[in-house]
């Protein structure tokens, strides 16, 4: 079922000047910021993802009904975000780590938000029984996302590695795995869907 509260928003991210990140490098206190004001593509994500983010808390605060709410949960979201971010001095491959980071969360809060308009839009019912339906809308964000619409739920997707066809996962183990029309859908932890493309 499609969600109701659709908000759909176009948003041209403006041109920077600076080269550095959003945030002033002379107080940067994480390894994750150092390394960012370090690396100017990385200071260039940085950059784009405060604007995005920017854009969705306008959105959230334009809300009809809990505004405040809404922003005040995407405020704590993105601090949590921030010190997963500030995690990645562990990983094998900071560089790596801090970058799939910020392309994820770009992705999130796009798809999440309906930052710019989707590419595609498609279908697809499960388990063979009509009144199951997924409906997913594709986003042509730098990492590819999506944004899963199942009975009054929403999730946003991104892609990740698979052997064929495209695999998008979220949160709590969910997951769209698409190929030739047919899906792999998992919404409710360890139950795997099956699922064929119907209209898009």
């Amino acid at each position: 079922m499609r969600a109701l509260f659709l908000l759909p928003l176009v948003f041209a991210f403006p041109v920077f000047a600076q080269d550095g990140p959003s945030f002033d490098c002379a107080k940067a206190e994480s390894a994750a910021e150092k390394f960012v004001c370090g690396d100017a593509a990385l200071a260039g994500l940085d950059r784009r993802l405060s604007e995005v983010f920017s854009a969705a808390v306008s959105v959230a605060a334009g809300l009809d009904a809990g505004a405040d709410e809404a922003a005040g949960t995407l405020k704590a979201m993105q601090r949590g975000w921030i010190k997963g971010r500030d995690e990645c001095w562990k990983a094998s491959d900071e560089r790596a780590c801090v970058e799939t980071a910020y392309l994820t969360r770009e992705a999130e809060l796009v798809a999440t938000w309906m930052l710019e308009e989707p590419f595609a839009e498609a279908a697809w019912q499960c388990e063979g029984n009509p009144a199951n339906e997924v409906y997913v809308m594709y986003f042509d964000t730098e990492l590819p996302s999506i944004r899963v619409e199942y009975g009054d739920g929403i999730e946003a997707m991104w892609q990740t590695p698979a052997g064929s066809g495209a695999r998008y996962d979220g949160s709590f183990g969910r997951y769209f795995w698409e190929h030739q029309g047919e899906a792999a859908f998992v919404w409710d932890q360890g139950a795997e869907q099956s699922c064929k493309l119907v209209a898009g």
